[in-house]
């Protein structure tokens, strides 16, 4: 466990993180129940995973906070973004997961530089499962594009 306070950028990145991951779990959980409520019950199933993994890094977020001294803190959730069809709230997913993997790659930099090894291989290990999570969406969204193609447009997966 760790006890010593970690600086100020590092204690600004773990506040960052656990708002966008926190924003992460409303985001996939409200497309879950939207996708089933259009009838895509494998859809809903996959972005309910989504959903409690990303609340598994919220858990390490709060743990990592408290270890460090400081009471966990979500400044900001973000709205959740929808749109009308499964193809389009996987391009909203992919830029959000985006915006977490440029976050981790900043934290893990700064403390790189910084020398706090802790703190670094904490980032790091996040900053992979954000890739992992950006490319199993970009696979998933791969995978429409033949059934979007061969129904010429009038599939809304509604």
């Amino acid at each position: 466990m760790l006890t010593a306070r970690a600086d100020d950028r590092v204690l600004g990145y773990l506040g960052r993180a656990l708002s966008l991951e926190l924003s992460a779990v409303q985001m996939y959980s409200t497309q879950a129940r939207l996708v089933a409520s259009w009838g895509l019950a494998d859809a809903a199933a996959r972005l309910r995973n989504e959903s409690e993994e990303e609340l598994q890094h919220v858990n390490r977020i709060i743990e990592r906070m408290l270890a460090t001294g400081v009471a966990p803190s979500a400044s900001q959730l973000r709205p959740v973004r929808l749109a009308r069809d499964l193809s389009s709230l996987l391009q909203i997913n992919q830029q959000f997961e985006s915006e977490l993997i440029e976050l981790y790659r900043n934290a893990v930099n700064h403390c790189a530089r910084v020398g706090d090894h802790d703190h670094r291989t904490f980032f790091e290990a996040l900053h992979e499962d954000e890739r992992s999570h950006h490319q199993e969406l970009l696979g998933w969204q791969a995978s429409l594009q033949p059934a979007t193609a061969a129904a010429n447009g009038r599939r809304s997966y509604r």
